[in-house]
């Protein structure tokens, strides 16, 4: 008998060996997405685990007596607190929502300027942001308390705002965005159609680059939500919530669990605004010219 020779085309080739590649790519995604997720889960885990289960070598993440008292012993901490705790979460909303606010207009319209105007120094006030990038907060502490302590700035709100509103990192973000996906033609047709500058810039512009100032909401909220101590402040009716639960937790290995359900508290809300925003942060970062 003759034997029967079956070969596959090219194009049946490619789509076998598109699949194989679709497998290892999922797999490869599946693999990194459990192991960015366990951190979270073991923090969960741990603000309900009785503190006798902290002390197990090596750890564990399954919790074999689940208890909320880590919680409760979180709130009773709170309510002995001499300033009234509500005052640390006004402190931390106020912040977070006005710095971040701010920081979005003010880098938008800086961004706006920057990409789509032409005007002498442009290229070389860009270059002192990229420049500024380069610098921690830690390296401009000294200087910055000299010019709020010269303002008369220090133990007030502002000592927290301003900071988040020059960062130079949304600034950035948001000029190249802007260069790539809002188009000069459509500006100048609404200009010549008798719309005025900031009509272009909050109507047209703006809603173009929705996916970048979403993402700069999440980074600027993140930042500021988790805000503790500064060397600006010194009243405790000023503090962030952030610095309340840090001084509530030292109380050592006693309070283990304690620190945990704090934990998951200033987690919570992050987490949150990353779920409703991460496809606009994805399309931001593959677009906004991160690379150059």
């Amino acid at each position: 008998m003759k034997k029967i020779k079956f070969s596959l085309s090219r194009t049946e080739r490619g789509v076998k060996r598109s699949y194989a590649v679709d497998i290892v790519m999922y797999g490869l995604l599946l693999l990194f997405g459990i192991i960015m997720v366990i951190p979270f889960v073991f923090a969960i885990s741990n603000a309900l685990k009785p503190l006798s289960e902290f002390f197990y070598f090596p750890p564990r993440i399954r919790v074999e007596n689940p208890t909320m008292d880590n919680f409760k012993d979180l709130f009773r901490l709170m309510s002995d607190s001499w300033v009234p705790f509500s005052r640390y979460i006004f402190n931390t909303v106020f912040i977070t929502v006005v710095g971040t606010a701010g920081h979005i207009i003010l880098s938008s319209m800086c961004a706006y300027a920057l990409a789509k105007h032409n005007f002498p120094g442009k290229n070389w006030i860009f270059a002192l942001i990229v420049t500024s990038l380069m610098f921690r907060g830690e390296v401009t502490t000294i200087p910055s308390f000299m010019i709020f302590s010269g303002l008369g700035l220090v133990d007030s709100y502002s000592s927290y705002i301003l900071p988040a509103l020059a960062s130079t990192l949304g600034l950035y973000l948001m000029k190249q965005f802007m260069e790539q996906m809002v188009p000069g033609e459509i500006l100048e047709s609404a200009r010549m159609d008798g719309a005025g500058e900031f009509y272009v810039f909050w109507k047209m512009a703006m809603p173009m680059v929705k996916p970048a100032w979403l993402t700069l909401m999440m980074l600027s909220v993140q930042s500021l939500w988790n805000l503790g101590s500064t060397s600006y402040i010194r009243s405790e009716e000023l503090k962030t919530l952030n610095y309340a639960l840090q001084q509530i937790l030292t109380g050592g290995i006693a309070r283990s669990g304690t620190a945990a359900a704090a934990m998951v508290l200033m987690m919570i809300v992050p987490i949150i605004i990353f779920i409703f925003s991460q496809s606009n942060i994805v399309e931001t970062m593959s677009t906004s010219g991160m690379k150059d």
